[in-house]
């Protein structure tokens, strides 16, 4: 059975998502920059593995389709976590 994304969550632990995901970002994104510039990574901190997409929910989908019931880290590819932040919160405004 599936769980709602507002009960995923709430049950994850987004700080250790937020520190891991970076990490593990940091160690393969070698493999994805720049070829992959501007696509999105969806990153399951426990297994490590990362799921490519063009967009970020695309990436999402394709890890839900192996992890349904969990939190990914979600990543531009070739940019920061500070670019991309800033990026999300100017378009919303």
């Amino acid at each position: 059975m599936n769980i709602n994304n507002e009960e995923l969550i709430k049950k994850a632990d987004i700080q250790r998502i937020a520190e891991e995901g970076a990490k593990i970002y940091e160690q393969i994104k070698v493999n994805y920059d720049p070829k992959e510039k501007g696509k999105f990574l969806a990153i399951d901190i426990d297994s490590k593995k990362a799921y490519l997409g063009n967009t970020s929910a695309g990436a999402l989908e394709l890890a839900r389709e192996h992890h349904p019931n969990k939190v990914f880290y979600i990543v531009k590819v070739g940019f920061d976590v500070a670019e991309t932040m800033a990026k999300a919160f100017t378009n919303n405004y």
